[in-house]
């Protein structure tokens, strides 16, 4: 019998919001040189003098905000979709699920997963949209721990899916039971990058000329940038809505050199507008975590009504629904294993 096993992958979280482990998981997260693409001597003064001892306290606050009684909701969310999944496939796919940073780890997953001889290995990274320092990162750690290994499965990596049907359809079904004609704009909001790394992707053409936010250019298909406003336009297009109706930002950001506009001052911009009820959807998370629930639902919102905004909600994320289960075994093709 073909076995396989699908592996989730997701950024990560703390084991807890106490500052010790916020410290541990920002000094893992951040010295990633996809992460930080900096030289060696440089990113590890920046991150282990700099970043990390001045930004945990504050961090830590924000990750108190978002614990539940359950824990992190990130890997609350990442738990169910996996017993989603296992129930769906049974036995004939065994599901995982990991974090490229923290627990459970992805090095030890794989670890275990090395045990069971599978014939097939299914990579699925929870990012819609390929990125340098989110699946580049993954796609590191699953060449130095399996292909160098003596005998090596098959191995098939989902690059991104962001414009994909059935993800598309996933997010359109959470969008519609908002009734997002009754607001006055809809926002889509995506996490920010550095310019640098979108700059790397079409070097021969600078970020500051590129319309990738009109179309999709031929050298689009691995542009940050170009994708997230294609989810944007898909997303538009299925919900229909008037092309002066919604508008696409960028979020999270930790400086000015990153992918603009920056949710915050759009949210601030359409307030001064009279724009005084706005949806927001986030498609470049698949789970609600600390950039949806804390920053955009508590500090976004915030700023938005002290802009003279009045109404700002947030779209949940996928999580893990039914139509996202259902477009994961769509995605992965995994739809032959139960079928019979």
């Amino acid at each position: 019998m073909i076995r396989k096993a699908l592996i989730l992958v997701n950024t990560g979280t703390p084991d807890s919001h106490g500052l010790k482990d916020v410290k541990k998981f920002l000094s893992e997260f951040l010295n990633d040189p996809r992460v930080i693409d900096l030289p060696l001597i440089v990113r590890k003064i920046l991150v282990n003098l700099v970043i990390v001892p001045f930004r945990s306290q504050r961090s830590a606050g924000m990750y108190k905000k978002l614990w539940t009684k359950e824990g992190s909701p990130l890997l609350v969310n990442l738990e169910k979709l996996v017993a989603g999944l296992q129930k769906m496939t049974g036995n004939k796919c065994m599901v995982y699920g990991a974090m490229r940073y923290g627990n459970p780890s992805l090095k030890e997953t794989l670890g275990k997963i090395k045990r069971e001889s599978y014939n097939e290995i299914i990579i699925f990274p929870l990012y819609p949209h390929y990125a340098s320092s989110t699946t580049g990162s993954v796609q590191d750690l699953i060449k130095k721990e399996i292909f160098t290994r003596e005998t090596r499965p098959s191995i098939r990596f989902i690059n991104q899916y962001y414009s994909h049907h059935l993800f598309i359809e996933a997010f359109f079904e959470n969008i519609r039971h908002y009734d997002p004609r009754k607001y006055d704009h809809i926002l889509f909001s995506y996490h920010s990058l550095p310019i640098r790394h979108i700059n790397n992707v079409h070097p021969e053409i600078s970020l500051n000329k590129c319309n990738c936010n009109e179309r999709m250019p031929d050298y689009g298909k691995y542009c940050y940038r170009a994708t997230c406003y294609e989810t944007t336009r898909l997303l538009a297009e299925k919900l229909e809505l008037n092309s002066d109706s919604f508008s696409t930002s960028f979020q999270s950001r930790l400086n000015k050199n990153w992918l603009t506009p920056f949710t915050d001052q759009v949210l601030k911009k359409l307030a001064s507008t009279n724009k005084k009820r706005v949806l927001v959807v986030a498609p470049s998370f698949v789970a609600d975590c600390l950039e949806t629930i804390v920053e955009i639902q508590d500090e976004y919102k915030s700023f938005f009504q002290q802009a003279g905004g009045e109404e700002l909600v947030l779209v949940k994320s996928l999580n893990y629904s039914q139509k996202w289960i259902d477009a994961i075994i769509g995605i992965t093709e995994l739809s032959n294993v139960y079928s019979d």
